[in-house]
């Protein structure tokens, strides 16, 4: 069965490269309902797959000039306290309210990004040219209430990726393009950053408790990446509110089916 690994990832990078955020929602779905695997088990791989798939995006989009790094770290930081609270609160909850709380993330997920497709911002061009708002070294010299704005979303952010195992761009993406005002293409970028660091504070608690599946995570990892390149060279040849529709609309059914076999389980 981890051959299936391979269209799967594929599928997934797709979504990511065209979408820019939403695919990785789609990995643990997979992993428990095609690959059988046990649902906590499943979001400990999808951490792991998320985190190389993102890191490998990251590096494409560094040397594009597309990567703020100190916005990046110091949205990642703020994530600290939400990814570990995450990890932890992940191993003692039941794997049915896990899943059926993962079914309404992906309903949230599906909203947002047709949301953001129909209303993406524009950034005045004094705050795009100069990469945002905050940075590491800048951090203590913003005004409170968006220093209070990145704490917030740094930490709904963490604990989704602690506890959910995804990577949360359809929430990273909109925070540092309004919040911070990062173009929407730095935001895309930097959002990578963000979920690198989440998924190696995330990954803290869960090392050493049960052996990874390295050969599904190779073959997922490798047919993302793959995905991630085909699906950017296609992204502007489509209209991307017509995709961010159709592959919204996928997740719904996906919620759904989760929430149905959830409950027939029970």
């Amino acid at each position: 069965m981890e051959f299936l690994a391979l269209p799967l990832g594929l599928l997934v990078g797709l979504s990511l490269g065209v979408l820019g955020a939403g695919g990785s929602i789609l990995i643990v779905p997979m992993l428990v309902y095609v690959l059988g695997f046990e649902p906590k088990a499943a979001i400990t791989t999808s951490l792991v797959v998320v985190g190389l798939v993102s890191l490998g995006g990251m590096v494409t989009h560094w040397r594009a000039g597309r990567v703020r790094v100190g916005t990046g770290i110091a949205f990642g930081l703020a994530g600290i306290l939400g990814s570990l609270g995450g990890s932890y609160l992940n191993r003692a909850v039941d794997s049915n309210i896990l899943l059926l709380a993962f079914a309404g993330l992906m309903l949230v997920a599906a909203w947002a990004m047709v949301r953001n497709r129909e209303a993406q911002p524009s950034v005045p061009a004094s705050t795009s040219a100069t990469g945002g708002r905050i940075g590491v070294l800048a951090a203590a010299r913003v005004e409170p209430a968006l220093a209070a704005k990145v704490v917030v979303a740094g930490s709904t952010v963490g604990f989704i990726t602690g506890f959910f195992g995804i990577g949360g761009g359809f929430v990273i993406v909109p925070a540092l393009s309004v919040v911070l005002g990062l173009t929407m293409q730095q935001a895309a970028g930097t959002s990578l950053l963000v979920i690198v660091i989440n998924v190696a504070i995330a990954l803290g608690p869960r090392l050493g408790g049960e052996a990874l599946p390295w050969e599904v995570i190779v073959l997922f990892t490798v047919a993302g990446l793959v995905g991630a390149v085909v699906g950017s060279g296609i992204a502007g040849k489509v209209r991307s509110e017509l995709l961010a529709r159709s592959f919204a609309g996928l997740i719904v059914v996906i919620a759904i089916y989760t929430v149905v076999r959830t409950i027939i389980a029970l």
